[in-house]
């Protein structure tokens, strides 16, 4: 990046220092750093706007599209670190690996008049229904994992693209998904529609015996009612990378919900993620820089 100009890094920046920071330059790159249409609207020499991720909510794409100002984003960079998170989370619900672990460390084991044991419930995948919503590039790549292990797939999304390579799969509405499987996997982008998505009322329409994932976006589920529906034996276990508020305030109900895992928005942050999404930030800027912009999200 510094090659293609004066570049400066700062490591956070607060709301109220944004314009200052920003006031000369007429490139700005962000991460989690709201760009707000007041800011845009008092730089004058801003010409482009790099999200370095895939979502670009940060960003009021439409303020800066009226002061011409191009908006781009990184799509495409963690699909497999994604999905592989999906599956630890997934593979601790249901062999509980951690928990055994610190058990023999503790002595369980040495102690045990058998020659194993184990104290949580053991789940195999084979067999078992996996419901994708969401089946853009993270959810058919869960697809793939889910298939390598022996799982049956249903599918919801906005839009159906051909699956027929998958022998395993069938679309299904929400409805018949919630119903039907064993495990629940949110790979769909937040948008009105989806906010508050798992509820009350929709994880009542699944099995007792349900693990959900969300690796998506924190606010598609409604974090009390997940909570709620934990404690009272509702689903059987969830593992999130999410949370409606981020950083969550310590009172978050699914702190203290049974059968939880709770990781912190890491899915995306392999350092092969990360080595991807900054390649493609330098490469988004080298294509503004010579006139062929790519990535842009508000043309």
């Amino acid at each position: 990046m510094e090659q293609l100009g004066n570049l400066t890094i700062y490591e956070r920046t607060a709301a109220d220092k944004v314009y200052e920071r920003a006031k000369d330059a007429a490139i700005v790159l962000t991460n989690k750093t709201p760009i707000s249409p007041e800011v845009i609207n008092k730089l004058p020499s801003l010409k482009y706007i790099g999200v370095l991720a895939t979502g670009y909510n940060v960003v009021d794409v439409e303020a800066a599209k009226h002061k011409g100002i191009l908006v781009t984003n990184v799509p495409g960079y963690g699909p497999s670190s994604v999905a592989q998170l999906t599956f630890a989370l997934l593979l601790e619900l249901c062999q509980h690996v951690q928990r055994h672990s610190d058990a023999v460390m503790e002595g369980k084991w040495t102690r045990s008049a058998d020659w194993c044991f184990w104290d949580y419930p053991l789940v195999e995948l084979a067999g078992k229904t996996i419901g994708i919503i969401g089946f853009g590039t993270i959810g058919q790549k869960v697809a793939d994992i889910a298939t390598a292990f022996g799982m049956k797939i249903v599918g919801e999304s906005r839009t159906q693209s051909d699956q027929s390579n998958r022998k395993n799969f069938k679309w299904v509405s929400l409805e018949e998904l919630f119903q039907v499987s064993d495990v629940i996997s949110i790979h769909c982008p937040l948008t009105p529609e989806t906010k508050g998505l798992i509820n009350k009322a929709t994880l009542q329409k699944m099995k007792p015996s349900t693990f959900l994932l969300n690796t998506s976006r924190g606010p598609i589920i409604v974090d009390q009612d997940l909570a709620d529906a934990l404690n009272n034996n509702v689903i059987a276990g969830a593992g999130i990378d999410v949370l409606s508020t981020e950083p969550p305030p310590i009172d978050n109900p699914l702190f203290k919900a049974k059968n939880c895992l709770i990781t912190p928005h890491l899915a995306w942050a392999t350092k092969e993620a990360r080595t991807r999404l900054m390649n493609s930030v330098v490469e988004n800027v080298s294509a503004f820089l010579s006139g062929k912009p790519v990535n842009v999200v508000n043309k």
